[in-house]
């Protein structure tokens, strides 16, 4: 049996993306500073026109799964970065946002397969707020050093387990059916029907225009 640890040290090759709220910056601009610290202290170049590192603004917090599930999808990233800042008001627009945000990013991570962390700040005052964005302490570090732990894990996790569906011959149905596809795939723990069921299953899909309406 393995181990499966992230580490600090091993970072040539890795690639971020970080997604920042406008709303609010003076707050997520404190955070995107201390995580850009982070990031440079472990040898990442935090240079927008660098290789390792590239930004995207977005008008508030609720926008930020958007753009990182579209920016996690493109598969060009080993973690996505979200920073962001809630602060609650008078209304229940702070209970819905919130909600809607932490859900937005887990999401986005469940089903990208990359690490999406959540640094978006939800505090009752704007003093809270600031407190942990720098006064205090900055948790655009912590965000940083989650960017940084998940990504090296993941390569390693990604690393031990043999995918079946890399195989050159994948999208072959003679591959498809063969000993050798059902070996890969039983090693991994999955389990897939034949190519030739699947077309089999495809083919019965009705035409939708013989699809009797009724609006």
């Amino acid at each position: 049996m393995a181990i499966f640890e992230g580490t600090f040290a091993q970072t040539d090759g890795l690639r971020f993306a970080i997604v920042v709220g406008r709303f609010n910056d003076l707050v997520t601009g404190k955070l995107l500073e201390g995580c850009q610290d982070c990031l440079k202290r472990h040898g990442i170049d935090v240079n927008p026109q660098g290789t390792q590192t590239d930004y995207a603004w977005v008008p508030g917090a609720f926008e930020l799964p958007l753009v990182a599930r579209q920016l996690a999808m493109s598969g060009r990233y080993d973690a996505v970065i979200c920073l962001g800042a809630v602060i609650k008001g008078q209304t229940p627009h702070f209970d819905y946002v919130s909600a809607e945000v932490s859900k937005g990013i887990a999401a986005a991570g469940f089903q990208t397969g990359v690490p999406v962390v959540f640094g978006v700040l939800t505090t009752d005052t704007m003093q809270q707020a600031l407190e942990r964005a720098g006064i205090k302490s900055n948790l655009g570090w912590e965000y940083g050093m989650s960017a940084l732990e998940m990504a090296s894990l993941m390569r390693q996790v990604k690393g031990a387990m043999p995918n079946p569906y890399t195989n050159s011959d994948y999208g072959n149905p003679d591959y498809a059916n063969s000993a050798a596809a059902n070996s890969a795939i039983s090693s991994t723990g999955h389990h897939t029907l034949p190519a030739s069921t699947v077309i089999t299953k495809i083919n019965q899909i009705p035409d939708p225009n013989r699809i009797r309406r009724f609006d």
